[in-house]
């Protein structure tokens, strides 16, 4: 009897199934890492955005009267204005984008929002007019320590090409000397 060496049609054909599994599971891998190459930019792009927005609105005073109120700065309570207390959205006239009428209060970016990414002018920022910018400012409850009406919860949503979205929120406390 002669030893006879080499691979069965079997054999031959069960290695070509495995190796086939194999390449297709590798393959798979390297088409989602490939599909998805952009999407870190476009994401840091997006936190970028949601990151600016929030700071502009948490920098603005959080007082009881509105700042063109003549008792704004000293005002304990809404009964301490003069004439214009602070409400939720902005006053008749006051835009983002205005210098003589600007947001000028964190309560005045409720329901913000903006189509393509816009400076503090309203001029549209170069290679951001796919994105979308939203803001919400709602009263938060007792916040650590902080007795319920004197926090606001700011939530700033942006979403990006490839509908990539992101959601930052910050709290805004009232402090003194009520700014």
């Amino acid at each position: 009897m002669t030893d006879e060496r080499g691979l069965s049609l079997i054999e031959l054909l069960v290695f070509i199934v495995v190796v086939g599994v194999a390449v297709t599971g590798v393959v798979s891998v390297f088409s989602l890492n490939a599909r998805s190459s952009a999407d870190p930019m476009v994401r840091k792009q997006a936190v970028a955005i949601a990151e600016s927005l929030l700071e502009e609105v948490l920098s603005r005073p959080y007082t009881y009267c509105d700042p063109d109120d003549a008792n704004a700065e000293s005002a304990n309570s809404p009964a301490d204005c003069a004439t214009i207390v602070e409400a939720t959205g902005p006053e008749a006239g006051e835009t983002r984008y205005s210098n003589l009428t600007p947001f000028d209060n964190i309560n005045d970016y409720d329901s913000f929002s903006m189509t393509g990414i816009d400076d503090l002018t309203g001029a549209a920022v170069a290679g951001l007019n796919a994105y979308t910018a939203s803001v919400q400012v709602q009263p938060a409850g007792a916040f650590n320590g902080i007795p319920a009406g004197e926090t606001l919860l700011v939530t700033v949503n942006v979403t990006g090409p490839g509908n990539h979205r992101i959601s930052l929120s910050g709290y805004r406390t009232r402090y003194a000397p009520n700014l």
